[in-house]
């Protein structure tokens, strides 16, 4: 079992942003942390029922450094019984609400992973992305919570953004590697609606090549790919909580725009942060069929290193599957098969199940 916990809150909005997150609603954090909190206990029931503990914890957003760490000591309060021994807690950050005095706080309540939202260590690119934070204050953070303590280390960097060079890139990738990271994920720009750059498509390059090139070099530095856009110093340092949602495991999904997945059913509780507040428990369900959930599998499973259960496969798709295997597409042992180009995930997927 996972836990997913979200904090709708921003110091600004970045303009490829499309997550459920306000920059407009500070005075609600503490009645929001509450009804968080409300939600939580209700839903650990379910853990007690199925005798369960978590295995990973991940706190997203939004921006959780946006939120004093003294707000989670009640959360933390109520899941420490649910934790296994080895449980990956992990917290997003962004450098510049993220300080030492937030990150030992979060670091003592026993979040033992940091996620740090970089994108770039370029400023002009920061400018252009609507980040709030510097390069400067970007080192400064990942050394501070090295410092301190952490046992993994994220960066996130957007690529395939207008201007982008792998020039250009290999100088953030050079940067990130420079510091105490232990894991990079490296994401190619989206445009979603509802985003500032929704109706400037100009502002994203589609470049496949590069895309393989900067897969390279980041091996080259010594970080090996287990996902499309992760990438792992050792593989102990992989995202557990991230493998999980790729295995299929269930999760619960705490706060306004989160999303839980239990006895094959998505739910989803508000995106409104003051009718979250008014009744944390007021959820949308989606039902999910057996072939949702097989077309989920695959479609996940091609995406990373963990593979797809060959029993999920009818004969007339292990027939395409020994196609593909045939071809060098993809390779298998005794009951999985695994995708050798991630960039060919979804194409994959969908001829063998279609």
């Amino acid at each position: 079992m996972l836990l997913y916990i979200h904090i709708p809150f921003c110091d600004s909005k970045c303009h490829y942003c499309a997550f459920n997150s306000y920059t407009d609603k500070f005075h609600l954090k503490h009645n929001y942390m509450k009804a968080l909190v409300k939600q939580l206990e209700i839903e650990l029931k379910y853990l007690d029922d199925n005798n369960e503990k978590f295995e990973t914890v991940f706190i997203g957003g939004g921006t959780p450094s946006s939120v004093k760490f003294e707000e989670y000591e009640k959360v933390f309060e109520l899941i420490t019984p649910y934790l296994k021994v080895d449980c990956e807690i992990t917290s997003e950050a962004n450098p510049n609400s993220a300080s030492k005095k937030w990150l030992e706080g979060m670091k003592n309540l026993g979040v033992n992973r940091v996620s740090f939202g970089v994108q770039s260590f370029d400023n002009k690119k920061l400018k252009l992305l609507g980040r709030s934070h510097n390069s400067k204050s970007t080192i400064t953070a990942i050394q501070n919570a090295n410092c301190i303590g952490f046992n993994g280390i994220n960066c996130d960097i957007i690529y395939g953004v207008q201007g982008d060079r792998f020039d250009s890139l290999k100088e953030d990738f050079d940067t990130a590697f420079s510091l105490p990271i232990t894991h990079l994920s490296a994401y190619s720009l989206t445009i979603e609606e509802g985003t500032k750059f929704f109706n400037k498509s100009e502002v994203k390059i589609d470049d496949e090549e590069l895309s393989y090139e900067i897969f390279d070099y980041i091996k080259s530095c010594g970080f090996d790919q287990y996902e499309i856009s992760n990438f792992a110093k050792a593989e102990k340092f992989q995202s557990k909580h991230n493998y999980g949602y790729w295995q299929h495991k269930e999760y619960l999904g705490i706060g306004a725009g989160a999303v839980g997945y239990k006895n094959n059913q998505r739910y989803y509780p508000s995106k409104s942060i003051e009718e979250y507040i008014s009744n944390p428990l007021n959820y949308e369900v989606e039902n999910l069929s057996n072939d949702d959930i097989k077309v989920e599998k695959v479609l996940l499973g091609f995406r990373c290193s963990t593979g797809v259960e060959l029993s999920i496969f009818s004969q007339k798709e292990l027939e395409k599957v020994n196609d593909l295997i045939l071809d060098n597409r993809l390779k298998k042992d005794k009951t999985k098969v695994y995708n050798l180009n991630f960039l060919l995930a979804d194409e994959l997927a969908l001829y063998i199940i279609e």
